[in-house]
């Protein structure tokens, strides 16, 4: 593969945030960093589509704020025809990560994640995607 070169103009916060996203993932250049990233935004934005796909959506949660986990099941039950299985890990007493694999039109899927992660209280969330078609 041809590699090119060019030369990118930055504002010092933005430099200072790449620099900083470049050691947190130990990339060993900034070129490394930046070509992850427009991969990672081409591969998202083609899950704004309606290309069939496969996934998950990982959450971590603090399981003792039941209003999470109502809102969970309400969620899940509007999209029972795209979830394959979920699955509840305790990691300890106040952080449970739930792992819900989903199969459906790319477009649909990320509404699902986006409501999921979206819950007040969940901590952390991810969506992976990759065409099942």
């Amino acid at each position: 593969m041809t590699v090119s070169r060019f030369g990118v103009s930055l504002e010092k916060d933005l430099l200072d945030a790449l620099d900083q996203y470049v050691k947190e993932n130990r990339f060993s250049n900034r070129s490394q960093a930046i070509r992850q990233l427009i991969s990672r935004n081409i591969v998202e934005q083609k899950w704004q589509c309606n290309n069939y796909v496969a996934g998950s959506v990982t959450l971590v949660y603090d399981p003792n704020r039941r209003e999470i986990l109502n809102q969970l099941a309400d969620i899940l039950e509007n999209y029972h025809q795209e979830i394959l299985s979920t699955q509840r890990l305790i990691l300890d007493k106040s952080k449970h990560m739930e792992i819900v694999a989903i199969k459906g039109v790319a477009r649909r899927l990320t509404d699902l994640a986006d409501q999921l992660i979206s819950i007040k209280g969940v901590q952390h969330g991810k969506l992976s995607m990759s065409r099942a078609d």
